[in-house]
């Protein structure tokens, strides 16, 4: 059976979320910030048009932005995620198997879906998941993922597709695969496209044509040997229904003010190895090494020091109490009183599923009390929200350490302090 995917992609999601609650925002400039209020991580059309890239340091746009008026959000992730829960939650009810790709992307199995108008089709899912979520979504339709991705890239960049494009009509393709950079394909981006043009190859279709494919693995990778199968219509990359297991959880925050003291580092870090175990537990899995990362401002002139140091368990764990004591004595053996501390990292490895964990004669397991408290935390946390429940090593007060967030919207549906209300 000859391979049809669909990528649903939404337009701009991070503003587009903003925009739900925003109405007045409808066609204006919007941006959203990373952490710290640091770069931009999602622009409007309307923000591109006035010059601001992505990746952009806000603070060298600030005159810019406030001279038209650019509506400036911090990152709102609690929001962005329930709202992406909503568009793929309406994705899954239009095809047999869908791949939840990103926050803001899935690919659609339309495969057995051949006596369906796949363009009509695709016009319906994106007018279903607009009504349902006001999300606006654009959508591409190919032989392959990669192509699907092409498709995409036409149907949100070029206003005659109306956010719908299909390239299985090979002069669809040829279009396509002729407006497309090698630096957005997908898995070849801007380092490998700089390679690229030192072959004269530029765009997709050039490099769909090139001859000589031993030379593009030796150069490369096999994985990029087979997205160039993929240009030519040929589907190399099934849909990945089941999120492979993270091998390294990393939970990091550049600090929102300098940190000096150990106490207030440790907080951080225990609050760091908290999320982490989190993920670590969502996966079903546990790990037996834990770093911990701590350095000054490189940007700054400030005397510098970074260091890292690794804790290691006999006997694997997922319980947070566990490992935030073997962060902690990773801590004190790396921490130099002194200095202006900017950002703290922890990062699990030597992860297993559970159920292969590793025993040791001379370090207890966790203990089935253990699993389930760290289980009913996690249930609690998930259904009241974040740090509902919390070691109390995390700290108690507001933290001058956490990321800015000084422009953040309210979580107008995660949390019932900020639900939206009309007069």
């Amino acid at each position: 059976m000859n391979k049809i995917f669909a990528l649903v992609d939404c337009n701009s999601f991070y503003c587009s979320c903003e925009r739900l609650f925003r109405p007045d925002l409808i066609n204006k400039p919007v941006g959203v910030l990373s952490n710290n209020d640091g770069c931009f991580v999602s622009l409007t059309r309307e923000l591109k048009a006035l010059g601001v890239p992505m990746g952009e340091p806000y603070f060298k746009v600030r005159e810019l932005c406030d001279r038209h008026k650019v509506a400036v959000f911090s990152a709102n992730f609690s929001l962005y995620t329930n709202i992406s829960d909503r568009v793929m939650m309406n994705l899954i009810e239009f095809a047999p198997e869908v791949e939840l790709y990103s926050v803001d992307e899935a690919f659609l199995d339309l495969s057995t879906l051949t006596h369906l108008n796949l363009n009509a089709y695709a016009t319906q899912i994106k007018q279903t998941v607009e009504r349902n979520t006001g999300i606006p979504v654009s959508i591409g339709i190919g032989p392959s993922k990669t192509l699907a991705k092409v498709a995409n890239h036409i149907a949100k960049n070029f206003d005659f597709a109306q956010g719908v494009y299909s390239v299985m009509p090979l002069n669809n393709r040829e279009f396509a695969l002729e407006k497309t950079l090698t630096s957005k394909v997908w898995g070849i981006g801007r380092r490998k496209s700089l390679k690229l043009k030192s072959l004269n190859i530029r765009t997709a279709k050039e490099l769909r044509d090139f001859d000589n494919d031993a030379l593009i693995q030796k150069l490369f990778t096999k994985v990029t040997r087979m997205t160039v199968d993929e240009l030519r219509g040929h589907s190399r990359f099934d849909l990945e229904l089941e999120p492979k297991p993270k091998k390294e959880i990393i939970s990091s925050r550049t600090f929102g003010a300098p940190v000096y003291d150990i106490e207030t580092l440790k907080e951080s870090v225990a609050s760091y190895a908290s999320l982490a175990c989190e993920k670590l537990r969502a996966q079903k899995s546990s790990c037996s090494i834990v770093e911990v990362y701590i350095r000054t401002n490189p940007h700054k002139d400030i005397p510098q020091y970074y260091a890292y140091k690794a804790y290691r368990f006999q006997a694997h764990t997922s319980d947070t109490r566990k490992v935030i004591h073997a962060a902690w004595i990773a801590l004190q053996k790396i921490y130099k009183p002194g200095f202006e501390y900017r950002k703290a990292l922890v990062k699990l490895s030597d992860i297993r599923s559970e159920s292969q964990s590793q025993l040791s004669l001379f370090e207890e397991t966790d203990s089935p009390n253990s699993r389930i408290l760290m289980e009913t935390m996690d249930k609690i946390n998930h259904r009241d929200g974040p740090h509902t429940l919390k070691s109390a090593a995390c700290g108690v007060d507001n933290h001058s350490w956490r990321m800015k967030q000084a422009l953040k919207s309210r979580r107008f549906v995660t949390g019932w302090s900020e639900i939206c209300w009309v007069n």
